[in-house]
């Protein structure tokens, strides 16, 4: 079946969000394809698809996988401030789309340790 895969590429959408998660600090093979294509169905189903409208969640996830510190490094403290606001308004909404992109982190187990303190869960390993 992964030959199949070769055979075509990847699509459009799975190299934008390849694109918007480089941007955003993260190789995009530390992000499994079976989180990139949920992000990329959550958009299609919020109707905002477009290489332009994966940058955001991408930032997102970026920040729940390094950390508010590693986030910080590589895009600077305004886009930290950022991420973490959406991050607290995610939590707080219980239900929006960002809530999903998090809920989608927790279940890859993509969330940095002092992120899940904040969430005020304990992961194992």
């Amino acid at each position: 079946m992964l030959r199949l895969f070769s055979l075509f590429g990847k699509s459009a959408a799975v190299n934008a969000v390849d694109d918007a998660l480089r941007a955003a600090g993260v190789h995009p093979i530390l992000v499994p394809e079976a989180v990139k294509l949920t992000l990329i169905r959550l958009h299609r189903q919020a109707g905002s698809e477009g290489a332009g409208a994966y940058g955001p969640s991408a930032e997102l996830l970026a920040f729940c996988l390094l950390g508010r510190e590693g986030f910080d490094e590589c895009n600077g403290a305004a886009a930290a401030e950022r991420s973490e606001t959406r991050l607290e308004a995610a939590v707080a909404e219980g239900d929006s789309f960002d809530s999903r992109l998090v809920l989608l982190a927790l279940h890859a187990g993509l969330v940095a340790p002092e992120i899940a303190d904040t969430l005020d869960i304990q992961q194992e390993g």
